[in-house]
């Protein structure tokens, strides 16, 4: 099998519109998460982290014409348009386009939108970020629930190993709509404050938007600083519940060990997970469960839904990017919002910005339908 990378990288969400103004403000804990009374998105109040539109519109107006675009799409071109212009990729045949997203442009479909309601096919969604940049190749859309922003890295080096391409542009993003702050207030798990992964006093999920984009490429001769070598992934359904993890998390166990018996080393080599943490009492019990079954309950761990919110189809590939500065920075970042450990096995959250050499970490997704996700990752440049 080939070498795989991850580099050039890009986040636009409400803590910058790129990497570093992101790593700037969780190296210092400050959250995009504020509270938010808007009418048209929830009847009562509630806490998210938000894009100012402004802010989207006048960075779009620079690269194209933001009345011809999506609120999701003007996200997520811009945030290609950082990674393309970082790298110089060539977009030729030889170059994909992976896009994951959990509910794409589902907001086309509320009655005020001045868009086609077609525009809300997830292949339309496809259709205009390939034409926007003119990549030759037809867009791969992942939209597995909550893994899909990781997963996508997964299939992107699916593809290289396939010798299909030799880079793939990986691009997520979901934004905040009525339809999916109505859909988890109906499960009751929108917290009334900002959330707390994995801690006793958390009281549920705050939904944030975001968009993030890296180039997944076979060539080491033009990767940047903080590029990560992808050694194994895997992916297993656990069958459980439509919504509802499983008990013992037998779906992310079996990813995560399938994981590592493709990177080919143990355990102990991990300096960093990356979890999921929610702050729901299902999703944090049963990762919980899942690492000490994996022996992993000493390694550090953090969740960064206390800056961001959940991002949906975004948050894979977000918190992947954050892993990948934590390497090249060596600092465990803190796990925003924890206090006192509420799950029924000892893990060990961050509960404090740290300096620590590290050199591998693990991305550890699950999501509705029990999709599980895993992903080990190595620091390219000491």
């Amino acid at each position: 099998m080939k070498q795989v990378f991850v580099t050039y990288n890009n986040i636009i969400s409400a803590l910058g519109f790129n990497t570093n103004a992101n790593i700037e403000n969780i190296s210092k804990e400050i959250s995009g998460i504020k509270k938010v009374n808007d009418k048209h998105l929830l009847q009562q109040p509630f806490f998210s982290s938000l894009i100012d539109t402004d802010q989207l519109d006048a960075s779009f107006e620079k690269i194209g014409d933001p009345i011809k675009y999506t609120r999701l799409e003007k996200m997520m071109i811009l945030s290609l348009s950082d990674v393309i212009n970082q790298s110089q990729v060539p977009l030729d045949h030889k170059t994909g386009l992976v896009i994951s997203t959990t509910k794409g442009n589902v907001d086309v479909l509320d009655e005020n939108s001045k868009f086609a309601s077609e525009r809300a096919y997830l292949s339309e969604l496809g259709k205009q970020i390939q034409l926007f940049f003119g990549i030759q190749n037809e867009a791969v859309v992942i939209s597995n629930a909550c893994v899909s922003g990781v997963l996508a890295v997964s299939v992107a080096k699916k593809l290289i190993d396939s010798e299909l391409y030799d880079h793939v542009l990986v691009l997520s993003g979901d934004v905040v709509s009525e339809f999916i702050l109505s859909g988890f207030q109906s499960f009751q798990a929108i917290s009334n404050a900002p959330c707390k992964p994995f801690s006793k006093h958390r009281t549920g999920i705050n939904i944030g938007e975001a968009a993030a984009s890296v180039l997944v490429t076979s060539t080491s001769t033009n990767i940047s600083e903080d590029a990560v070598q992808i050694l194994g992934d895997a992916s297993c359904n656990d069958a459980n519940h439509i919504s509802g993890p499983s008990r013992t998390g037998e779906g992310l166990y079996r990813s995560m060990a399938s994981a590592f018996q493709e990177a080919g080393i143990k355990t102990d080599t991990i300096d960093y997970i990356s979890a999921h943490g929610t702050a729901t009492n299902y999703n944090d019990e049963m990762e919980a469960i899942a690492i000490n079954r994996m022996d992993l309950a000493e390694v550090p761990l953090n969740s960064l839904k206390g800056y961001y919110g959940h991002t949906l189809g975004a948050s894979g590939l977000l918190e992947t990017i954050i892993g990948m500065q934590s390497l090249y920075h060596n600092t465990l970042y803190a796990s925003y919002g924890f206090d006192e450990l509420g799950v029924s096995e000892s893990i060990n959250v961050i509960e404090k910005t740290t300096a620590k050499t590290l050199q591998y970490f693990l991305k550890i997704a699950s999501g509705f339908g029990g999709c599980n996700t895993a992903v080990i990752f190595k620091k390219v440049m000491e």
